[in-house]
């Protein structure tokens, strides 16, 4: 039995066929252009494949209340074309099989949890830091959605006294994305992040900002491990900066061994590396066939 996955970003749509054990056995990507003619695309490359079910991971904000109206919507997001648009409504016209729909970072967050760094645990945290910031959590084995889902990308954070940006949201100027994200780092000091020395005051910003979140969502959600992800997180020096500052910002107030420790089993990469949220796609195909 053959899946469908999508991983919808906001420069590219990864589409792939795999397993139910999570095996990608084929992949395409597509350039993230207008909802039409990416979809479109999309579609075409299913069309022939004998999907049983297909899950999608996007880019977001989206409405994944399935009692909604506007279910399987794109929301408020800055991308040009796709706000209000109505994805599911686009693939349901090409297939009628079950289609699992959520946030990339969730996906990625169930993917991690079923088949990657998080599996055998039934709380996790995922947060990709790339072109935006976006955090994914399991509470109990289930996703978590509210009113909508979970935005902890746009949390007030403390600005770190050395950094004067003014920030790079639209919606909100310095939260923890406007700060943080890949565009707020090449803004601020003119420099692909890529090019920036380990040794920059950047990365002690970069630290400082996700340390301090990390340590925001320990106290809230209390994950059993916390998985980073993203373009940003390719600069491995980040995550031992990051565990020093999840440390000093818990200050010892949080009461257990794995706080002792130097947290490197606790603050990971990805288990599947850069297939996370496609295989998350698959794990929400999984689901949404079950």
């Amino acid at each position: 039995m053959l899946l469908g996955a999508i991983e919808g970003g906001g420069t590219k749509f990864v589409c792939g066929i795999g397993t139910l054990d999570g095996q990608i056995v084929e992949r395409i990507s597509i350039p993230t252009t207008t909802p039409e003619a990416t979809l479109d695309q999309a579609m075409s490359f299913f069309s022939n494949k004998g999907i049983a079910a297909l899950g999608i991971g996007t880019f977001g904000p989206i409405d994944v209340n399935p009692q909604s109206p506007a279910y399987g919507s794109v929301t408020s997001t800055p991308k040009p074309y796709w706000s209000g648009y109505r994805m599911l409504d686009h693939v349901k016209r090409f297939m009628d099989i079950p289609v699992g729909f959520d946030t990339d970072v969730n996906a990625a967050a169930l993917g991690e949890s079923v088949w990657g760094a998080a599996a055998g645990l039934r709380n996790c945290l995922y947060m990709t830091v790339g072109t935006g910031i976006g955090v994914g959590a399991i509470v109990e084995g289930n996703l978590v959605h509210g009113l909508l889902h979970p935005e902890m990308g746009h949390i007030v954070v403390k600005r770190h006294p050395m950094d004067s940006y003014a920030g790079n949201c639209p919606f909100h100027g310095d939260c923890l994305e406007g700060m943080a994200s890949g565009p707020a780092v090449e803004k601020r000091w003119e420099s692909k992040a890529i090019q920036l020395e380990a040794s920059h005051t950047a990365w002690e910003l970069e630290s400082y900002y996700i340390g301090q979140a990390l340590a925001n969502y320990i106290l809230i959600l209390s994950p059993e491990i916390i998985i980073l992800g993203g373009g940003i997180m390719n600069q491995a020096h980040l995550f031992p900066r990051i565990r020093e500052q999840v440390k000093l910002h818990l200050n010892s107030y949080v009461q257990h061994p794995v706080f002792a420790s130097d947290l490197e089993t606790y603050i990971v990469p990805p288990a599947l590396a850069g297939n996370a949220g496609l295989c998350g796609a698959l794990a929400l195909a999984k689901k949404a066939l079950r």
